[in-house]
């Protein structure tokens, strides 16, 4: 049956385009009826529970990559102070033998009172230089003999001294801090 444009509607037409899904309120306004309403709470549930582990991963990712940095920062600076004593040490050690020699010339006799005079003033200086930079003597004579800051050369029998006390220093040895920077050698008396 076809219809015309000036027909007016009757109840059956309206009927047959009533969508089932749709219901009337009281006010005469049209609804659409959810037929699962529980299955939108548990999709809203479902994504809420997705966003609460995605959030969880991302902040483990988070921490871990901080704990990381964190690590990586202390390990270079431990590394950067390793190789800072490392230079001080090997510079000081490259000094020792410059002790040693200025040393030897304050033991010998000098009949020049001023060349005496000067080599004690530069050996004077050395030692406050080395002891600015945290450089001290090992000390031997007298102590009791020690394996990790002297070096044993040779051993005596002095009734003078008690049992493994250093009795000689043949050349002195340094520390930096708690590093040995050059072991003493001594003579051991037994």
């Amino acid at each position: 049956m076809a219809k015309s444009k000036g027909t007016p509607k009757t109840k059956k037409d309206e009927s047959e385009n009533i969508d089932p899904e749709m219901n009337i309120n009281e006010t005469g306004a049209e609804e659409k009826n959810d037929p699962q309403p529980d299955m939108t709470e548990n999709n809203k549930s479902e994504k809420n529970d997705n966003n609460e582990d995605s959030l969880a991963v991302e902040r483990d990712k988070y921490l871990r990559l901080a704990a990381e940095y964190d690590n990586y920062r202390k390990r270079s600076a431990k590394e950067r102070e390793m190789i800072y004593t490392d230079a001080r040490t090997d510079a000081i050690s490259k000094l020792l033998p410059v002790y040693d020699n200025l040393e030897r010339a304050l033991k010998m006799e000098c009949s020049d009172e001023a060349y005496y005079k000067g080599v004690e003033m530069i050996m004077t200086q050395l030692k406050d230089a080395l002891s600015s930079m945290g450089v001290q003597e090992i000390p031997a004579i007298g102590e009791a003999f020690d394996p990790n800051r002297h070096n044993a050369v040779m051993s005596i029998a002095d009734p003078n001294f008690g049992e493994n006390t250093v009795a000689e220093e043949y050349q002195k040895g340094f520390i930096l801090g708690d590093r040995v920077i050059r072991f003493s050698t001594v003579v051991v008396a037994n």
